[in-house]
């Protein structure tokens, strides 16, 4: 293969990955059938690996590749359709094709984005099928790269996906934005599938990189659009809770340039070169911040978005106000039991008044083996137990650590401290 067809190789792939979860969103919400959009979105990938390697990339890639699929759908439905029962949705398609050829609008792909996460989000789906099939639909993962994030089986995933389609379809789950009277109920549920999403972009499970910045984009882009929405709605209240996801999200998402060393090592927050931290994004995030508790409807977007502000606004590690996190943390725990909480306001703890007080906090929780799972439980502790200077100990919870995660940056940054404990 020549180098040429390498880099196009390469730059289709890049492109699937930041334009497929766009494109794929407007051919489902068009074509009412995610089986159909996902089958010519990836025959208009294989032919751009053809037609981009003689004719060169277009300018517009992704408003290449829409035409391209909805003419494949196109084709498809006229080879497949009975007369009487598809002439309606083959003229649907002609003046889509038509249009794309024509648009290039970015408000529109909003807008469909939108109707489809409404639809992924349905309360008639699992929670677990909303997240695996919003991961598909808009955030363009492989159905093996869910699986990893799910730690369940590719064939496992499949089926979730599947039973997660049908239901759309068998039980006439719209492709649309709800009416103003079902968008306020329908909220919580939209933006706690739109956290995991920017979860999975921020600490990725699947796949090689540890951060995925184009899931994160677009968790970011989903909740702009709901707070849009609900702006131009006349009969709808400002959501303190879309406002205090986007600030979290935006002060996270601050500090990617920091978060991985020139190496691709893993650096953790106390080591970040702060100077790196998008201060744009901060001073975003502190106004959004504002602006959601101005409303006086504290929830547990808020309390964790002004848990990541104290970092952001502090100038360096030393000055981190620990104990108001810790109390944030008890504040959070109280609005939203978790033990993931609990082990995070421990850590809070830890660093206000020493490991060995956070070490205590985390008794209860591997007595009662809540967290034997997680892998950031054993991380915390084997941290903990390092500073308190039990390095053997520390030693048996990075290994423990180590078992259970799966992402090699992470598996990388574990072994260091393994290692720098005499492991």
């Amino acid at each position: 293969m020549s180098a040429t067809s390498n880099q196009i190789t390469q730059l289709v792939e890049q492109i699937y990955r930041e334009e497929g979860g766009r494109v794929l969103a407007g051919l489902i919400s068009h074509l009412r059938d995610f089986d159909l959009a996902e089958d010519v979105l990836q025959e208009a990938f294989i032919m751009a690996l053809k037609s981009w390697s003689q004719d060169g990339v277009p300018a517009n890639p992704g408003g290449w590749l829409t035409v391209t699929a909805r003419r494949k759908a196109l084709d498809r439905l006229r080879r497949n359709a009975t007369l009487a029962k598809k002439t309606e949705q083959l003229q649907n398609i002609t003046e889509l094709v038509q249009e794309a050829e024509e648009v290039d609008d970015a408000e529109v792909y909003t807008d469909e984005r939108l109707k489809l996460i409404f639809t992924c989000c349905h309360p008639a789906l699992a929670l677990d099928a909303r997240v695996a099939l919003t991961l598909r639909t808009l955030g363009g993962l492989t159905t093996t790269e869910i699986a990893s994030a799910f730690l369940t089986t590719e064939v496992t995933m499949a089926q979730r996906l599947v039973r997660a389609k049908k239901k759309i379809k068998g039980a006439g789950i719209p492709y649309q934005v709800p009416p103003a009277h079902l968008i306020a109920e329908r909220i919580s549920g939209v933006l706690a599938v739109i956290y995991l999403i920017f979860n999975e972009g921020y600490n990725s499970r699947s796949g090689e990189a540890l951060i995925r910045h184009e899931l994160c984009a677009e968790a970011i882009r989903l909740v702009r659009a709901l707070h849009q929405l609900i702006a131009q709605e006349p009969s709808l209240s400002p959501n303190s809770e879309v406002l205090g996801l986007l600030a979290l999200m935006l002060l996270n998402d601050s500090r990617r340039k920091a978060r991985l060393s020139p190496e691709g090592e893993l650096v953790l927050l106390e080591e970040q070169d702060r100077n790196l931290w998008d201060k744009i994004e901060i001073q975003e995030g502190l106004a959004m911040l504002d602006r959601a508790m101005y409303l006086r409807n504290p929830g547990p977007y808020q309390l964790q978005a002004a848990i990541s502000a104290l970092h952001a606004q502090a100038a360096t590690p030393e000055a981190t106000d620990w104990s108001q996190i810790a109390a944030l943390y008890g504040e959070l725990l109280r609005l939203h039991p978790s033990p993931v909480v609990e082990l995070n306001r421990a850590v809070a703890i830890a660093m206000a008044d020493g490991p060995l007080m956070g070490l205590a906090l985390l008794k209860p929780l591997e007595a009662e083996s809540i967290l034997d799972d997680y892998y950031l439980f054993h991380a915390a502790k084997a941290d903990l137990l390092r500073r308190a200077g039990n390095f053997a100990e520390a030693a048996i919870y990075y290994k423990k650590a180590l078992v259970l995660t799966q992402n090699p940056v992470e598996q990388s940054f574990l072994q260091r401290r393994l290692a720098g404990v005499g492991g």
